[in-house]
């Protein structure tokens, strides 16, 4: 059995495990910081601002079991495309958006998949997520691991930032 990593930025890395976690094929899903120029950042070098870093999530899956598309699909409904600057209550840069891919196989899988959304009408405003070669990965501090798992009452006033309303607004779920 093969297994294939995949990168994903979306705001605060908190709650961009469960979702990815539910499904079958994942093998785990490691919060972290990747696209920035200091090696092993902390948590609060890359909440500076300062080390070019993103909040991210590492999965390590099997693509025979759930294909890299459906990981692309599920991102989408999970992070805003249309704000480059953070995402929903989470500000700056270290939010961005971005679809880290690790072959020419997944960024072209990221781009199409970019278009279609593009394409879709489902956004007024334009996608802006960039779609970046993947960078060292570098996983969180042990805190931050499972953090909805731990601490469930701070994971839900995290959620209630907006990333629920966006997933009914847009997906219908949430």
């Amino acid at each position: 059995m093969a297994e294939e990593t995949a990168i994903f930025a979306g705001g605060c890395f908190w709650c961009m495990v469960q979702p990815f976690e539910e499904y079958p094929g994942v093998k785990s899903v490691v919060s972290g910081y990747t696209g920035g120029h200091v090696a092993d950042p902390t948590y609060a070098q890359v909440s500076s601002g300062l080390t070019g870093h993103t909040e991210a999530v590492k999965i390590t899956f099997d693509p025979a079991v759930l294909p890299y598309q459906k990981l692309v699909d599920i991102y989408w409904q999970v992070a805003d495309p249309t704000d480059a600057m953070g995402q929903f209550q989470d500000r700056g840069d270290n939010y961005r958006p971005v679809i880290y891919v690790n072959s020419p196989a997944q960024r072209q899988v990221a781009e199409a998949s970019k278009k279609a959304l593009a394409a879709s009408g489902k956004f007024t405003k334009p996608i802006v997520t960039t779609i970046e070669d993947a960078q060292p990965f570098y996983a969180a501090e042990g805190y931050h691991q499972d953090f909805y798992k731990k601490n469930p009452l701070r994971y839900a006033m995290e959620e209630s930032g907006g990333r629920a309303e966006y997933q009914k607004k847009y997906w219908g779920r949430g």
